[in-house]
């Protein structure tokens, strides 16, 4: 079945991608070594051949809409997938090449790996590295079925059958729109009422989720269910209610301004981040070598 024609430059879709995690289309363009008004020509016909608003531009520079982040949103795993392919097809035509394929939650993926995997380079300057991104549940399916021999997770849950030790520790923060009414509150929100508020959340399966969840000894109340941090934050942003989100996947936002913090009053929201293997398996090599960076360059 061909595609449709709407979807097939994925390129516009990765340039709509960089705007949404660097903040303007100006950062986007350097990041993509185009100019920027290449970028801009790019984003409005990808905006003509989808028919929707992607981009609300001022001049202090381009954030994305509702939309925008809802397309972006849906648009990550296809491009992530075209970059996993293209990785893979690589290493097939280097036979010499090494291939280390390594699963990891969003959290992990976006905010640590990438200082990991520059110090493995440095050790293993032939290595291929493929990263399966994805949320906690499927990143421990992965290594028990063995597509993968190491992964990271931000969940609490794991499936029997797994070995898991800690590589570094987060916190879980809750963040609304400047303007909702906890942004105002100086003593923060109870844990009980936090438990009781719509909030915008990652599916199930998340880690974020489910560490929520175990913090607060109850299910939370989804009001909008997105698979990517980025789009759950231009939610927030543009919306009413809250999402309680990483402390690594906010730091910017914050300090921006687009987000507050709000304080859980009665409540640890601190959690593990965790290498994942099978059970009785000894890392070795590459695996080995990005466990031991893991665990020792970030904290």
């Amino acid at each position: 079945m061909p595609l449709p024609p709407q979807v097939t430059d994925l390129t516009s879709f990765d340039l709509l991608l960089s705007v949404a995690r660097l903040g303007s289309v100006g950062r986007a363009a350097a990041e993509h070594r185009v100019s920027q008004p290449a970028a801009s020509a790019r984003l409005r016909q990808l905006e003509r051949r989808l028919g929707l608003t992607l981009l609300h531009r001022t001049t202090r520079g381009s954030t994305l809409t509702p939309t925008g982040a809802l397309v972006a949103d849906w648009a990550r795993t296809a491009v992530d997938a075209a970059a996993a392919l293209a990785l893979g097809v690589a290493a097939l035509r280097d036979t010499h090449t090494r291939r280390l394929a390594v699963a990891a939650s969003q959290t992990v993926a976006e905010y640590l790996l990438p200082a990991w995997l520059v110090a493995l380079r440095a050790a293993h300057p032939d290595l291929s590295v493929v990263l399966q991104a994805a949320n906690s549940a499927d990143v421990a399916a992965r290594v028990l079925a063995g597509e993968t021999a190491l992964g990271f997770v931000e969940g609490p849950d794991l499936p029997t059958g797994l070995h898991a030790a800690t590589v570094a520790t987060d916190r879980l923060t809750v963040v609304v729109a400047p303007g909702h009414p906890w942004a105002r509150r100086r003593r923060g929100v109870t844990a009980a009422e936090l438990a009781a508020t719509p909030l915008v959340t990652r599916e199930a399966g998340s880690g974020t989720r489910r560490a929520l969840e175990q913090a607060l000894g109850s299910s939370t109340v989804p009001l909008l269910e997105l698979s990517s941090t980025t789009a759950i934050k231009h939610a927030v942003a543009y919306g009413d209610s809250p999402a309680v989100l990483s402390s690594l996947a906010v730091t910017a936002d914050l300090a921006a301004g687009t987000l507050t913090a709000v304080p859980v009053v009665d409540v640890d929201l601190h959690r593990d981040l965790r290498a994942i293997w099978p059970a009785g398996m000894q890392l070795t090599g590459p695996e080995r070598d990005l466990f031991t960076i893991a665990a020792g360059v970030v904290r």
